[in-house]
């Protein structure tokens, strides 16, 4: 990355890692990737690198390629789409701008904080440090407004505190719970992902609090946001929803990936065992059950078709009686699902785990004689 930056500022460019590889560091952790902004155009950057391609139809971006698997993101400074905007929801970010202005239109002021690589020091437009040092979620600029531009930011809001171990600003947290309905006009796919993310961080169970607390969840969720009011005891379902999140932050904190159709399914399980109960077709029950979620969510069909086999599957996996189940591609998922399951009932997962070293045996000495 430090050969990005030198390049494009040796051809007489502005150039600056940005956003959250700077916010990381600064927070002692390491970065997943590293950004770049610029204010050389794309076609300017993709001539300078031979390695890169542009992407991106709502703003172009420049992909650097570095051995095949490594990508900097090279991003030309941005600023807000016009003095006259009205608090709607933003439609196009396509107006390229200069550094400060590329700061001001940033969600938060700890993800807009620039690094100068060739001088070695912060560039901070917007108090940043200052909120990195309090270890606080700040909007640049008024909450309200900025949540009101784009309401997927009070997802990332809930992200950012959640993962990074950092405090809501009160006024943020105000504008989160007043602006909650505005969710409701967002692109219902990139809502869908962040909610993906708060599963992912290793901070669900903490992720999905703050979003219940906040009435964000009865928004987007509110069949699970009504069992959640009603966890008073160990055996509710409200209660096991914690749990099984608690399991999702357990598995990430051992190093591994679940699949999407995982998250949703351990998100949702208890009300899914509500639709179930005394129904004979529990696959059907499911099915009916998200069909309003898939269309209020976005949820994949290849994940919704997933969880309701997993749904189904569930008794027989939990008897250790897998039968044909165990043939299938989706049995590793049920697996995962069944032994966050028995945590949160509070019984043994050792029968999970002879299922599952029975599995993996199987595919192996099935590996073996195809070789």
């Amino acid at each position: 990355m430090r050969k990005v930056v030198r390049r494009l500022v040796r051809y007489g460019h502005e150039a600056y890692l940005v956003g959250g590889c700077v916010r990381d560091l600064l927070l002692t952790r390491r970065p997943k990737d590293f950004d770049v902004a610029t204010s050389a155009h794309p076609e300017e950057v993709r001539a300078l690198f031979r390695n890169s391609r542009i992407i991106g139809r709502r703003f172009r971006l420049v992909h650097v390629m570095f051995h095949g698997r490594k990508v900097i993101e090279v991003a030309t400074f941005r600023r807000n789409p016009g003095a006259s905007f009205d608090g709607q929801l933003i439609r196009s970010d396509n107006a390229f701008g200069t550094a400060d202005e590329d700061a001001e239109r940033r969600d938060f002021t700890i993800n807009a904080l620039f690094y100068d690589v060739e001088q070695g020091h912060i560039i901070d437009w917007v108090g940043g440090m200052h909120d990195i040092r309090l270890r606080l979620v700040r909007t640049v600029g008024d909450p309200e407004r900025r949540f009101r531009e784009d309401p997927v930011r009070i997802l990332r809001a809930i992200k950012f505190s959640g993962r990074l171990d950092l405090g809501l600003a009160p006024d943020v947290y105000d504008a989160m719970v007043y602006c909650r309905e505005t969710l409701q006009l967002a692109a219902r796919p990139r809502v869908a992902e962040e909610i993906l993310r708060l599963l992912r961080g290793g901070q669900a169970r903490r992720s999905i609090y703050v979003a219940w607390e906040t009435g964000v969840l009865d928004v987007l969720l509110p069949e699970l946001a009504a069992l959640l009011y009603d966890a008073d005891g160990d055996d509710t379902p409200g209660a096991r929803v914690w749990r099984q999140l608690g399991y999702l932050d357990q598995r990430h904190q051992a190093g591994d990936v679940l699949d999407d159709t995982v998250l949703w399914t351990l998100l949702l399980l208890e009300a899914m065992k509500e639709a179930c109960e005394g129904q004979r077709d529990r696959a059907g029950a499911v099915s009916d059950y998200l069909e309003h979620l898939i269309e209020r969510l976005a949820i994949t069909r290849r994940c919704a078709d997933g969880m309701r086999r997993i749904v189904a599957a569930l008794p027989r996996v939990q008897s250790g009686r897998p039968g044909r189940i165990m043939r299938s591609e989706t049995f590793p998922l049920v697996l995962d699902v069944a032994e966050a399951d028995r945590l949160a009932t509070g019984e043994s997962t050792r029968p999970i785990t002879a299922l599952r070293e029975a599995y993996l045996s199987k595919r192996k000495f099935d590996a073996q004689r195809r070789a």
